[in-house]
């Protein structure tokens, strides 16, 4: 099966986010940046959305480069990022993560 451009370009956004340590977040564009695609963060948060029923893509570890929960209304629930975020040890206000530097994790491949 031949598979199209977008699905490639996912794949290799999962490969990213599958290895970001517990704990950790990253950005979208640290994971295009990271899969030589830099001007392509938004297709990564598109595919942060389209990962939502795969159980072995920690999703809620990626957020914006400011460190807000951008994502979080793709989850079930009102505040389930931030939950799992928080059961991590990511402290999170207003949506915002807390000392953000601390708990970025640079994606260098």
């Amino acid at each position: 099966m031949k598979t199209n451009g977008k699905d490639n370009f996912f794949e290799r956004v999962y490969e990213v986010v599958r290895q970001i340590p517990y704990g950790k977040v990253t950005s979208y564009g640290a994971i295009a940046k990271a899969i030589g695609s830099s001007q392509s963060s938004r297709m990564v948060g598109y595919a942060m959305n389209a990962s939502h029923n795969m159980e072995d893509v920690p999703a809620h570890r990626v957020v914006n480069r400011n460190g807000m929960l951008t994502g979080k209304h793709h989850f079930e629930g009102t505040n389930l990022m931030q939950q799992l975020l928080e059961a991590e040890g990511v402290k999170v206000v207003d949506n915002k993560i807390v000392d953000f530097q601390k708990y970025f994790w640079e994606p260098i491949f």
